[in-house]
């Protein structure tokens, strides 16, 4: 019996450690490998910056948190720093079904008349696209623009 909880939960260890990963298409030339806390996020390619490769990023599998996003957009700008680019545009982010769901069952066999519970747990993944790009030094940064606020209207009288 305490073999079956131990492959048990050794199965169910690796389901929710999931397969993150990440991806590239080359459209230029790397560059030496830089330090990801230097990559910047631009919402935009600022003038005069290089593309340097198509990347994409996922996470591992989970219950579709903030956490995972982050880990996404992390694991994108790690793969950005490994091909020397110092930006990458976010193309876009998104959620998609994991390859494998994580399920927690129990039985029993032998002798006895088997039966069995299962119970299924729905997980995703969380992806991320984006253009690994090399910005010159003293190009200035575009911001994020933010929204234009919204009037207030009169009270009705």
């Amino acid at each position: 019996m305490n073999i079956r909880i131990a492959i048990t939960a050794a199965g169910l260890a690796l389901a929710l450690a999931g397969c993150a990963s990440s991806s590239r298409v080359m459209m230029g030339a790397a560059r030496p490998p830089i330090d990801p806390a230097q990559v910047q996020v631009y919402p935009t390619a600022p003038p005069g910056s290089v593309e340097i490769a198509q990347i994409e990023a996922t996470s591992a599998v989970g219950f579709g948190t903030q956490g995972q996003t982050d880990a996404a957009l992390k694991r994108l700008k790690e793969e950005a720093a490994k091909l020397g680019a110092n930006g990458v545009v976010v193309m876009g982010v998104g959620s998609g079904g994991a390859p494998a769901a994580v399920s927690v069952g129990a039985g029993s066999w032998g002798s006895s008349v088997g039966g069995g519970v299962g119970i299924g747990i729905p997980t995703t993944q969380k992806h991320a696209a984006g253009v690994a790009i090399w910005v010159p030094p003293g190009t200035p940064s575009q911001p994020v623009p933010s929204p234009a606020p919204v009037p207030t209207p009169a009270p009705v009288r």
